[in-house]
């Protein structure tokens, strides 16, 4: 299907969703958790860009699961830079969270978080990419940036551009910690601090979840998704983040398959610092996933 007819059929669907206002309006896909989607929990907090949130999106369980599988395991976060058409991760001082990625459906509560991703979304699970986990402690942030892919780098090609973000929050920052969108024309949130004075702000409580698009239906991008992560004053921030692309991503997986090489510039550093054995599912894979890092962690 192109994309374009997608993403207009998406913002259809997604704008009846939550006019109908009944619970468990929409089953959950197979593998899901039992927890029925409910229009009714969700709020429209802008247009631009567009943003909604969820209150209470992931279970208890489901957050101290997906925190669980993050500890022991988080490295410095990186972020995009695809200058001179070349895409690539580095490190950046605008960015001091640290993170990990999952695999995909890596186990049966994950495989089900990334079901109920896709039915609130009406998004296709093979379009997300992995779910990353992020930890933010104190003064720990990542200032204001797009998510969307710039024109013309390899990712955007092969894959189309992030058209959604899902923001997930697992614990409650006391102080701090805030999602901010500094172009978006929406004001009044309850947050009080500095960073948050800015633009709109959603406050990071234990549960909820926060979709945003970074595209408008007629696929261009749209600068007011331009949004950050204010700096933890007090507590500490946990969040997963789930990127979704306007082309399915299962293709690029299956074309690697059996293919010894890596798939992220950042692997040959990774490995040296020993992510092969923390976080082996993302960077060597199994029998279900194929691993980003199988030259770098000794896979030839």
């Amino acid at each position: 299907m192109d994309p374009k007819v997608l993403l207009v059929m998406v913002s259809l669907c997604f704008f009846l969703q939550l006019s109908s206002g009944k619970e468990s309006l929409l089953g959950l896909a197979k593998g899901s958790s039992s927890t029925p989607f409910d229009p009714s929990r969700v709020t429209q907090i802008a247009w631009s860009p567009r943003a909604f949130v969820y209150k209470g999106f992931l279970t208890d369980e489901e957050c101290a699961h997906l925190i669980s599988l993050a500890q022991g395991k988080l490295v410095k976060s990186l972020v995009a830079d695809d200058k001179a058409g070349q895409f690539q991760f580095v490190v950046g001082e605008h960015r001091t969270s640290s993170g990990m990625f999952l695999a995909i459906a890596q186990d049966e509560i994950v495989a089900g978080i990334e079901a109920k991703i896709a039915t609130w979304t009406f998004l296709p699970q093979e379009n997300g990419e992995n779910l990353q986990i992020l930890h933010y402690g104190i003064g720990q942030k990542y200032e204001p940036h797009v998510d969307y892919l710039y024109d013309n780098n390899d990712l955007e090609v092969a894959t189309g551009n992030r058209v959604a973000t899902v923001l997930m929050y697992m614990s409650d920052v006391e102080k701090g910690g805030e999602t901010v969108f500094p172009g978006s024309h929406a004001r009044g949130s309850d947050n009080k601090t500095e960073c948050a004075s800015y633009g709109y702000a959603v406050k990071a409580r234990k549960g909820d979840a926060l979709l945003f698009f970074s595209l408008h239906p007629n696929m261009t991008v749209d600068p007011s998704s331009l949004h950050g992560s204010c700096p933890v004053i007090t507590g500490e921030k946990w969040s997963a983040t789930k990127w979704i692309h306007t082309r399915s991503l299962v293709m690029k997986r299956v074309v690697a398959d059996g293919v010894c090489a890596d798939e992220n510039p950042s692997c040959p550093g990774w490995a040296l610092e020993g992510e092969c054995e923390k976080n082996p599912l993302y960077l060597m894979g199994s029998e279900y996933n194929v691993g980003y890092c199988r030259k770098s962690c000794g896979m030839c």
